[in-house]
């Protein structure tokens, strides 16, 4: 008979020398390596030793038993995984039962059959081969999972910084071109307008100086000709006197204007200031406001958008000024969309507060309705600063338009995201908002907002970046 289809190394514990030497010689001929004890202690510092394939246990021994022995190795985790097969003549099922419940995976009743016992041996060896095969193909799998899941989350990462890069890309492109056009812009408008700033003091100097002139000959020539008195009343020479300088004075605060939107504009947009430098926050989202004005302005259908500031005293912020123009820019400019699109909707049809005839109410109670419904139809704009301990600056941007539901509120700052129709947004500007408060000033862009009641934004940066 060939018995070495599975082979490995074996623990018999046997108090009986006649039944250890049999087994011992039976199994060592079967192709066994065989360790050998004849008592529980023994047996448990063999294993531990040894760490064989397999433990023959027998059940009756002097000291500890071999359902104690047993329950030792079960409680061991270097020594459970250790098939144990009981050998014993009882033939009490109840003690078998209790063998199997405590961690054993046979049993083999004495008088003992050699070829029984090699047979019971290579099927529990070959089990544990499988299981450890199995052990092995399962962690392999695990192992293999669980790379495909990093694999994953590194494409993943990879994807989204891919994406940020092309954010970042395209928003530098975009930021470089109007920087370019602005400042094309600016430099055309600047040279003529510093000429004309700059020749309207002498202007006015000359006229006035003309205007002494005539008034020196009026009063020295008290009677001038018919002709000269006719071209006098023909030209309204005592109205020009007073309105000349008038026309004057109201071209010389245009032209400042100019200069000063010329300025703003060269300020907003100056790609080259990338570094930090101390600014006033009112101020800039004022110069923002400023270059937003004609869509503030009242449109068709749509009422002027009023915009309510509560700025605090703040101190000077350190930041990227340029950077944080863009992020009022992008802010303000959503608002403005989202009353656009709330306000150039309902047009002229809002209608009007009236009490219905019978109808019993409050007298104060009806005003404060009417107050209400009045604020709601009108657009506004509200905007916010204060100091937080002395550290953070929030700026508060919040408009009373439709509002945004709760799945567009979780992925407004995705890249690419927009509500907006085809070809009217490309989806970056939040992106490109929260990457600056967040990344570039370790700040907080935050969005809150309520169907029909319409959207705030919250920004948080320190005053130190």
């Amino acid at each position: 008979m060939n018995h070495k289809i599975a082979q490995g190394n074996l623990l018999v514990v046997e108090d009986n020398p006649t039944n250890l030497s049999f087994l011992f010689n039976y199994l060592t001929k079967s192709g066994f390596k065989v360790l050998v004890a004849t008592d529980g202690e023994t047996a448990i510092q063999r294993v531990e030793a040894a760490q064989p394939d397999l433990i023959l246990l027998d059940v009756m021994m002097p000291g500890i038993d071999g359902f104690e022995v047993c329950k030792r190795l079960k409680s061991n985790p270097s020594m459970r995984d250790i098939p144990v097969i009981f050998m014993t003549a009882l033939s009490d099922t109840l003690k078998k039962v209790h063998g199997f419940e405590i961690g054993a995976v046979d049993y083999i009743t004495k008088p003992i059959q050699p070829e029984e016992v090699v047979s019971r041996i290579q099927t529990h060896l070959t089990l544990r081969n499988l299981q450890k095969e199995l052990q092995v193909k399962n962690e392999h799998l695990l192992q293999s999972q669980q790379q495909e899941k990093q694999r994953a989350l590194e494409l993943e990462k990879a994807l989204q910084k891919l994406q940020k890069t092309e954010v970042q890309l395209i928003q530098a492109e975009k930021m470089s071109s109007f920087g370019k056009i602005a400042a094309g812009i600016a430099h055309e408008i600047n040279n003529p307008i510093n000429f004309i700033y700059g020749n309207l003091y002498h202007a006015n100097e000359y006229i006035q100086q003309l205007f002494d002139l005539i008034t020196l000959y009026q009063e020295t020539y008290t009677h001038p000709t018919e002709k000269i008195t006719t071209q006098i009343q023909a030209i309204e020479l005592e109205f020009i006197q007073s309105d000349l300088p008038q026309l004057l004075d109201s071209m010389q605060v245009g032209a400042e204007r100019i200069r000063k939107t010329v300025l703003l504009l060269k300020n907003f947009f100056h790609l080259h200031e990338a570094e930090l430098k101390f600014i006033d926050i009112n101020q800039n989202i004022d110069n923002t406001l400023l270059l937003l004005q004609y869509h503030l302005d009242a449109k068709p259908g749509r009422p002027r958008i009023n915009v309510i500031k509560n700025y605090s005293n703040l101190p000077q912020v350190k930041c990227y000024a340029s950077q944080l123009n863009q992020v009022f820019m992008n802010i303000l400019t959503n608002a403005i969309d989202a009353l656009d699109e709330k306000y150039g909707r309902r047009g002229s049809n809002l209608g009007s507060i009236r009490r219905d005839e019978g109808e019993e109410e409050d007298e104060g109670e009806f005003l404060r309705s009417r107050l209400h419904r009045e604020q709601s139809l009108t657009p506004r704009i509200w905007i916010s600063t204060e100091i937080v301990e002395q550290t953070n600056i929030i700026i508060r941007i919040a408009d009373n338009g439709l509002g945004i539901t709760e799945d567009i509120r979780n992925r407004i700052f995705d890249p690419f995201f927009s509500t907006k129709p085809v070809g009217s947004g490309t989806g970056l500007g939040l992106t490109i908002s929260y990457q600056i408060i967040v990344e570039k000033h370790q700040g907080q862009l935050l969005v809150t907002s309520e169907m029909g009641n319409g959207t705030e934004f919250v920004i948080e940066i320190p005053i130190q970046s």
